[in-house]
């Protein structure tokens, strides 16, 4: 998962005020348990040491989203009386709750909002296609495609004259799938999609599909509907649920591999977080990999104030140099140094096998 969108928490120090507020539920009295929400979250921030400016921004925040539509929850993060960054989330919150630490807590948003992959859909046919974007925070239209319109049917004739015409209809089929696949392709290079779903006829599909770059065979999936139909919800979910499986399992497996030494005694994986913290230091971390309910997750290691200010004693950090530092979650630390060296970060699901050992682990990079 590509986290660029976090660089903001990363530019300032903290201590930082880290909210999760579930918005699933909508009746008429929503307005009222949403401000009672907001004098929550702020009561247990100030019981956790948040400044007063900071406790009343997040209060204010959560305030306004009393009348939001938000099927599904907001994350908070503020620090000095300002709410740094707000993003909605794909899946409920395990209820309302808030954290004042050092660093963001955001080991949960990864699993409440970025795991779920973008879905990019192409509904096909001979003329072109409709594409929509899908995504846990629901749909938007992406474009349309539009081909060649002439000659489409083919003619049940046989003599030379249809079947020249033929072999023109063939052409335009041919020239309308390089049209779509090309627009499909350059609307996920745009949107970065994670996951690229081609509904429509199996000829038509097919002929999409054998014409999109090598680069994007393994996003492609192709829906069993007839030309013509829309995707319910649970069949998009079901295609990225599994293409959120096979990633994470391909994932693991490549982890597992890496970890023994190259010919030059080198691991490509390590899993400790000793090992993860050094990694992390020698900005040599190239995939984080995390299970959320791994116990070396909540493991303290101690930070400056840089990203690359990292170890797993106090006293480490003062050989090092820093003279200011504080106590973290191990995942909060390592999270803020793969986003800081633009490493991607992979959270593995529960029910996952227990890889990384300790829940943390990381594929290296050597150059």
């Amino acid at each position: 998962m590509d986290l660029a969108f976090l660089h903001p928490l990363y530019e300032h120090s903290g201590p930082w005020a880290s909210v999760y507020v579930d918005t699933s539920r909508h009746t008429e009295s929503t307005p009222h348990e949403r401000r009672l929400t907001a004098a929550a979250m702020a009561r247990q921030l100030a019981e956790q040491g948040a400044d007063e400016a900071t406790c009343r921004a997040v209060e204010t925040a959560i305030d306004e989203l009393r009348r939001s539509g938000e099927p599904h929850g907001r994350a908070l993060f503020a620090r000095a009386g300002e709410v740094v960054l707000d993003p909605p989330l794909a899946r409920p919150p395990q209820g309302d709750h808030a954290e004042w630490a050092p660093l963001p807590r955001v080991t949960p948003l990864l699993e409440l909002a970025g795991q779920d992959p973008v879905c990019l859909v192409a509904y096909v046919d001979r003329r072109g296609a409709d594409l929509e974007l899908r995504s846990g925070l629901g749909r938007r239209e992406a474009g349309t495609v539009t081909g060649r319109q002439y000659p489409i049917h083919r003619t049940s004739s046989a003599d030379w004259s249809e079947r020249h015409f033929q072999l023109k209809v063939e052409n335009t089929w041919e020239h309308n799938a390089g049209e779509i696949a090309g627009h499909v392709s350059a609307c996920q290079e745009e949107t970065g999609a994670d996951l690229i779903v081609l509904v429509g006829d199996d000829r038509e599909r097919r002929a999409v599909h054998e014409r999109l770059p090598q680069r994007l065979r393994d996003r492609v999936v192709e829906a069993s509907h007839g030309a013509g139909s829309r995707l319910l919800d649970e069949d998009v979910e079901s295609a990225r649920a599994e293409h959120t499986r096979r990633r994470a399992e391909a994932e693991r497996e490549r982890f597992l591999a890496a970890r023994a030494p190259d010919g030059e005694g080198r691991a490509g994986a390590v899993e400790d977080v000793p090992a993860l913290v050094e990694a992390a230091r020698e900005h040599r971390i190239d995939e984080l990999l995390i299970r959320a309910d791994g116990p070396d997750t909540h493991r303290e290691v101690w930070i400056g104030e840089d990203a690359d200010q990292l170890a797993v004693r106090r006293t480490e950090l003062k050989t090092l140099g820093e003279q200011n530092s504080w106590a973290a979650r191990a995942d909060d630390a390592l999270i803020r140094s793969a986003v800081t060296t633009d490493a991607p970060v992979l959270v593995l699901p529960p029910e996952s096998e227990e890889t990384p050992v300790g829940g943390l682990g990381a594929l290296l990079r050597w150059k």
